[in-house]
């Protein structure tokens, strides 16, 4: 079978273009194909490490499980990394290549097209099917010079493109006839049918709105696909999904503060806690203190460590934190997280900004150096209590200091990581992703009194995809869709 390759677009940030794509991949796999994810662009501080020790976008990864293959760099070539409100990281093919500002980085975006294409082209040799996942809104045409994301792609590489829009946000509509009005006529020709995405209700309900929204646009109706629940059980692609509302746990025996910080990574380390019926994770947000009666703190990542923490600051979440390890409380720290409960935090090179060094919080003994080199590594290891566990590790910075005499683990071929207080209660790791293994999730629940888990993460995981697929396929023709999709040029 000629490899073949179909687009998937949407009218905005988060209208489910993540998943659809993660459901496809997995129906179209289980029906025989080969199929590979890719997404030219994402902009998320929330990534995965490669087995090649790259980086790409957490989205990517996922759906690289659906399709039941290995994540790659070349699913995600360009992976932008948020420092601040106007700059972020460019990682190209899973390496860090430049830091740029927004306004910069849009002269920077044709000259990454080449590897975007060649990212695609290696994908496609390998592949019956790639499934294409846009960026942000196709209707963004103040950013459609040099575009790379969505329509600059889609003809570059000439991939026809199947738009969907989010009939829960209300406007569906509007938004899709409005995209097609604003498109230049030569992007809006790319576009072979749209998708409406979280119907809730009869459907018959919105069989004029269908029609309505093809005979405005001239593109097919494609499908509504409803709500569907379990879909909340699969990671959210970026930090929009920190703010969904979470089911009430009345149940919950422990409770776990999370203080979401403005640069925020690797938030997915909170999913397989978020699982546990035992658990309620509580998301702390600017303006809210932390509480006083947690069991215990979790400090997640940071892609700028220093300005989080400064903001960490600012919030007197400092203060609250002091609090509750004087009233015996436990404290995480992960990755940045863990930099932060150090005696300080160097950056001589100015990689998150100005250079200098500031004091840390101190519960730890500790100190961390920040560099320009980036570890991208999968570990695993043994715990400091005994047990096994598999992680990855992605920071930038190397931590030493005294208090590492009682290592939180050591991993496998390379020795002794992390931190442990004296009293055993502050742990600070670089550990990625550690709640996922099960044996580890459920000693960490033993020792905050909630239990041992019953819970099978992965298992689960697989099971929502698989609801996810079987939810597509019941709604979607998708014989359809892949007579849509085109041959990839060689």
């Amino acid at each position: 079978m000629t490899a073949r390759a179909l687009m998937f677009q949407g009218t905005g940030s988060d209208v489910g273009k993540s998943l659809v794509v993660a459901g496809l991949a997995r129906a179209f796999t289980r029906s025989g194909l080969r199929v590979r994810p890719f997404k030219p662009q994402n902009m998320s501080n929330n990534a995965a490490v490669t087995e090649d020790g790259g980086e790409i976008g957490r989205a990517q990864a996922l759906q690289a499980r659906a399709a039941g293959v290995a994540p790659s760099v070349h699913m995600n070539p360009i992976l932008l990394k948020p420092q601040s409100d106007v700059g972020a990281q460019i990682v190209v093919q899973g390496r860090v290549h430049a830091t740029a500002k927004a306004s910069a980085y849009q002269a920077i975006k044709p000259t990454l097209m080449p590897f975007v294409l060649e990212s695609f082209r290696c994908l496609g040799d390998e592949a019956d099917l790639v499934l294409v996942e846009g960026a942000g809104s196709a209707s963004e045409i103040n950013l459609r010079a040099g575009d790379i994301a969505n329509m600059g792609f889609a003809r570059a590489a000439g991939v026809p493109v199947v738009l969907i829009g989010d009939i829960d946000r209300g406007g569906v509509i509007a938004s899709l006839v409005g995209t097609k009005m604003v498109l230049p006529p030569e992007d809006a020709a790319m576009i072979r049918g749209f998708l409406v995405n979280r119907f809730r209700g009869d459907p018959a309900l919105f069989a004029t709105g269908m029609a309505e929204i093809a005979s405005r646009t001239g593109w097919a109706a494609l499908g509504l696909i409803p709500f569907l629940p379990a879909a909340a059980r699969l990671p959210a692609e970026d930090a929009l999904g920190l703010d969904g509302p979470r089911p009430a746990k009345l149940d919950a025996r422990l409770r776990i503060a999370v203080p979401i910080l403005p640069r925020i990574a690797n938030f997915d380390d909170l999913d397989p806690l978020d699982a546990e019926s035992s658990v309620e994770v509580l998301r702390i947000r600017p303006g809210t203190p932390l509480p006083g009666d947690a069991d215990l703190v979790i400090l997640p990542g940071s892609k700028t460590t220093i300005p989080d923490l400064a903001a960490f600051r600012a919030e007197g979440w400092d203060i609250d934190l002091a609090a509750h390890v004087r009233r015996g409380g436990r404290v995480l720290g992960l990755c940045g997280g863990y930099q932060m409960l150090g005696r300080s935090i160097a950056d001589p090179e100015g990689i998150e900004g100005h250079a200098g060094t500031v004091p840390g919080l101190g519960l730890l003994d500790v100190e961390t150096v920040l560099s320009g080199v980036k570890r991208l590594v999968p570990i695993a290891g043994i715990t400091f209590d005994g047990r096994p566990f598999r992680a990855y590790e992605m920071h930038m910075g190397v931590t030493t200091g005294p208090g590492r005499a009682r290592p939180f683990a050591r991993i496998k071929g390379e020795g002794e990581e992390g931190a442990v207080s004296p009293d055993g209660r502050i742990i600070g790791t670089y550990a990625h992703g550690l709640f996922t293994d099960d044996a580890q999730r459920s000693a960490w629940l033993r020792r905050l009194g909630a239990g041992p888990s019953g819970l099978d993460y992965e298992a689960d995981v697989e099971d929502a995809l698989d609801a996810l697929a079987d939810h597509l396929a019941a709604h979607l023709d998708l014989d359809r869709l892949l007579a849509l999709a085109a041959p990839i040029r060689a």
